[in-house]
């Protein structure tokens, strides 16, 4: 009896010297500074569409999203299996309460309510910059990678959409100049590099047909004389209406002035993804999928 308890209590002392801890302390630094976890976390609301599909596809679950604007590639997110805890701008603290999570994801429209959300639970900010937009995009996701200790498959979506650039870059490099534009009922602004769609120029290759676009989160307002004296060989369209409801782009820009364009007569005018490019608006997943677009465009 006596040797039968001294083995047991050996063998425990072993296993415990064998096994690693299961959870250990780290820090994440993020837009918002840093955040302590103490370890990985096992149920996760995100308030960013992005974030969400970097975790879908690394193998991450989550537990909570916001209830409203959901896309439609992220469906299943509809079902009540998932938590719903507020909206893209407004969390909804009672859902959070109740449900307890270990982690909170902001970004961009959620990240103002991060002093709040971070007293509830350790709470991390994935917004994007606009002026290092593709940069911001790939450290977000390798933030995520370290908190699920899933860098290895971080690694290869990053090298994943590192191919996609390059093949956008190699399209664009004869393609000719573009301009890029939003359309917001009747309303037309167009971005240029450091702005909020700016990675169509920087990243994606494609010249700029001017270069001095305000570069604001919102664009430059402008008239369809200015696409007409600018005369993109491409233009580049995204149609906030079709991101939220009823899409109008293509009847806004079918007019005479944009009729007698390089871009309208040669049939170069691209409608980027409008859900992937304003909805989500970042992320390696939509950023390679736009990216696939604009080299499919190109290579026509």
């Amino acid at each position: 009896m006596t040797f039968s308890r001294t083995a047991t209590a050996l063998l425990a002392g072993l296993v415990a010297i064998a096994t690693p801890a299961l959870a250990q302390e780290f820090t994440v630094t993020h837009a918002q500074g840093e955040t302590t976890l103490p370890g990985v976390p096992q149920k996760v609301v995100s308030f960013d569409f992005a974030a969400i599909e970097t975790l879908e596809a690394i193998g991450v679950n989550i537990a909570g999203l916001p209830g409203s604007n959901l896309p439609a590639h992220l469906e299943k997110y509809a079902s009540d299996d998932y938590a719903k805890v507020g909206s893209l701008f407004e969390p909804d603290y009672e859902a959070l309460a109740a449900l307890e999570p270990d982690l909170i994801i902001v970004a961009g429209r959620s990240s103002t309510a991060y002093p709040e959300l971070a007293n509830l639970a350790p709470t991390v900010d994935l917004s994007n910059e606009w002026t290092n937009f593709y940069g911001s995009i790939k450290a977000n996701a390798e933030i995520i990678g370290e908190i699920f200790d899933k860098e290895a498959e971080v690694a290869a979506l990053i090298a994943e959409t590192e191919a996609k650039v390059e093949a956008s870059r190699a399209a664009a490099a004869d393609a000719g100049k573009g301009l890029v534009v939003l359309t917001s009922g009747a309303e037309v602004t167009a971005y240029g590099p450091g702005s909020r769609f700016g990675f169509i120029h920087e990243t994606l290759g494609v010249t700029p047909v001017i270069e001095d676009v305000e570069a604001a989160t919102h664009g430059d307002s402008i008239s369809f004389e200015f696409i007409l004296e600018t005369n993109p060989d491409l233009l580049f369209v995204i149609d906030r209406d079709a991101a939220t409801g009823q899409g109008a782009a293509a009847a806004i820009l079918d007019n005479e002035l944009v009729g007698e364009t390089t871009a309208w007569q040669n049939g170069d005018v691209v409608y980027i993804d409008p859900v992937r490019a304003y909805i989500v608006n970042g992320g390696l997943i939509s950023f390679g999928i736009m990216a696939d677009q604009v080299t499919e465009a190109l290579s026509d």
